[in-house]
C-alpha cells in the first residue's frame, strides 16, 4: 500500500499502532514523540471519537532525502481501541505499511488481547492487506505493573509465530524505541524488496532506521 511517486521521487509510508482499549497505544506514541529528536518530527494531531481518540503525527515533517535523491516521509497513527469504533479502525488501518500490535500484559487482559488481535486479522483482510506479508511486531506493554503474564509464558505463546515480540513500559519509556525500530526495519525490508532502496537510492536498512530513531544498529534490541 506504499504511496510512491516515481516522477517526483517521493514516498510516503504509514505505520499503525493497533490493540485493545487502554493497552497503551497512545502512551507509546506520546513517548515516542518525546524520545525522538525535536527537529526530526512534526506536531501531534488528534482526532477525537466518543470515549476514545486517534492520534497521529508525521515522524518526518520534512522528507528524508536518500543519497540517491529519493524523498521519504513517515506517518505514525494509533487506532481507537473501543469495539464501537471498528469503522474508524478500518479507516486508519487502510494502506498501512506496517503494524505494531500493543497488548496489555496484565493477566486480566488476556481475553481482550486475543479478541483485539483477531479483530486486527479481520480488519487487515477487510482493507486488502495480507497479515502474513505486512510488517508486524507485537509489544506487551505495562510490564512495570504487578500481576502481568510472565515473559516466558508470552514467548512460549508467540515465538512459534515468528513475529518479533517486545516487553515494554510505555509509561516509563522502555521498550518503546526498540519496538518502533524493529517495525521500521521490517518495513524497510518490505519496501526494499519492491523499490530497491539500497541499490537504486543508496539507503541501507541501518541508515534508515538509525535516522528515524537516533539509535545505532542493534541498540536496545529485546526481541
Amino acid at each position: 500500500m506504499i504511496e510512491f511517486d516515481e516522477v517526483e521521487m517521493k514516498m510516503v509510508l504509514k505505520l499503525v499502532y493497533y490493540g485493545p482499549a487502554m493497552s497503551g497505544k497512545t502512551t507509546n506514541l506520546l513517548r515516542l514523540h518525546d524520545l525522538i529528536d525535536r527537529k526530526e518530527r512534526g506536531d501531534l494531531m488528534m482526532l477525537d471519537t466518543k470515549d476514545d481518540r486517534t492520534i497521529f503525527f508525521d515522524l518526518l515533517p520534512f522528507f528524508l532525502k536518500t543519497p540517491g535523491g529519493m524523498k521519504i516521509k513517515l506517518k505514525v497513527y494509533t487506532v481507537p481501541g473501543q469495539v464501537r469504533h471498528d469503522a474508524t479502525r478500518k479507516a486508519v488501518l487502510s494502506r498501512a505499511d506496517g503494524v505494531a500490535f500493543i497488548a496489555d500484559s496484565q493477566v486480566s487482559e488476556a481475553s481482550n488481547n486475543s479478541e483485539s488481535f483477531e479483530n486486527l486479522e479481520k480488519n487487515l483482510s477487510y482493507v486488502g492487506i495480507d497479515i502474513d506479508k505486512v510488517p508486524l511486531v507485537v509489544q506487551f506493554n505495562k510490564k512495570d505493573l504487578a500481576n502481568t503474564v510472565s515473559e516466558e509464558e508470552i514467548r512460549q505463546t508467540w515465538d512459534a509465530t515468528g513475529i518479533p515480540v517486545f516487553m515494554a513500559s510505555a509509561l516509563k519509556g522502555w521498550g518503546v524505541l526498540e519496538t518502533f525500530r524493529c517495525l521500521v526495519e521490517k518495513m524497510y525490508e518490505h519496501v526494499d524488496e519492491r523499490y530497491f532502496l539500497e541499490r537504486k537510492y543508496g539507503l541501507s536498512r541501518d541508515m534508515f532506521a538509525g535516522r528515524l530513531t537516533g539509535m545505532d544498529a542493534g541498540q536496545g534490541r529485546t526481541a
